[in-house]
């Protein structure tokens, strides 16, 4: 994997920062996937649209300090609406121009390797100061952090910690949370893959940077096998989106296929 990293605005090609430095630095919903097909397109693209719009939704909603600067009025958003339509039609934009401007600019640099995308969509305060009868999308920025792509643990085991209480406005996946979390990586022991969060202890929640899922044996299962003799005496557990956790997409997809789930997994991160 190459160290390439650009940062795609207004339009403009730069070099930027780790992704987690970036997110830090904005607040702003945002979402991450990767490249597929030789970066002829994107991993559950359909999927991360209409979770990054959810979240624009509702942070304005209930935050809109984390989606504009802290100090914002929440007042200004009286009576707006946000139509998903026009947020996909924004980011596509600005995915288009971005994928050309890198894939074909800075072709050699990125060694034909797919690529990690994080899309942040933050409230510009300027335009906010303007606000008149325009649409609530008229005030959105679209940034894009492009890097070449890592495949993480692969099939190493994970190694997980419960550390802290679940995240506030927890539907939402913003960038603010890249910061509050720092605190907690002082409690994270040697070879910790994960720190997980519950609120009291005994229900587990999420990871910091992970939805969190366990394989277990159902209670009615009179299999000897350690592992069972069919799928149907499987069955996938992970917290409901009611008790605080981000509707990630891999959950989304992991709840819709849990019945193809191999029956060695004991415990999917």
């Amino acid at each position: 994997m190459s160290n390439c990293r650009f940062l795609y605005h207004n339009g403009v090609v730069l070099d930027a920062p780790p992704v987690t430095t970036f997110l830090q630095s904005l607040p702003g919903a945002y979402t991450t996937t990767r490249t597929i097909n030789s970066v002829t397109s994107f991993l559950f693209w359909e999927r991360h649209m209409k979770r990054l719009s959810s979240s624009i939704c509702i942070l304005l909603d209930s935050k809109p300090e984390l989606l504009f600067s802290s100090g914002s009025s929440s007042r200004v958003w009286m009576n707006q609406s946000v139509n998903e339509s026009s947020i996909y039609d924004l980011v596509n934009g600005s995915m288009s121009k971005a994928m050309r401007s890198v894939v074909v600019k800075e072709r050699e640099r990125l060694c034909g390797e797919e690529l990690a995308v994080t899309v942040l969509v933050t409230g510009n305060v300027e335009k906010l100061s303007r606000l008149d009868d325009e649409k609530v999308v008229d005030f959105l920025d679209v940034w894009l952090h492009i890097g070449g792509y890592s495949l993480g643990v692969g099939n190493i085991a994970a190694s997980l910690a419960l550390v802290g209480h679940g995240r506030d406005v927890a539907a939402a996946k913003y960038s603010d949370w890249v910061r509050l979390r720092k605190p907690l990586e002082k409690f994270r022991p040697p070879s910790t893959t994960e720190l997980l969060l519950s609120n009291d202890g005994d229900h587990l929640l999420e990871g910091c940077v992970t939805n969190f899922f366990v394989v277990s044996r159902r209670k009615s299962s009179s299999s000897g096998s350690l592992y069972g003799e069919s799928l149907s005496e499987f069955e996938v557990q992970t917290a409901p989106v009611t008790d605080g956790v981000l509707p990630g997409v891999i959950r989304e997809c992991v709840l819709k296929q849990r019945n193809t789930i191999p029956r060695e997994s004991t415990c999917v991160v």
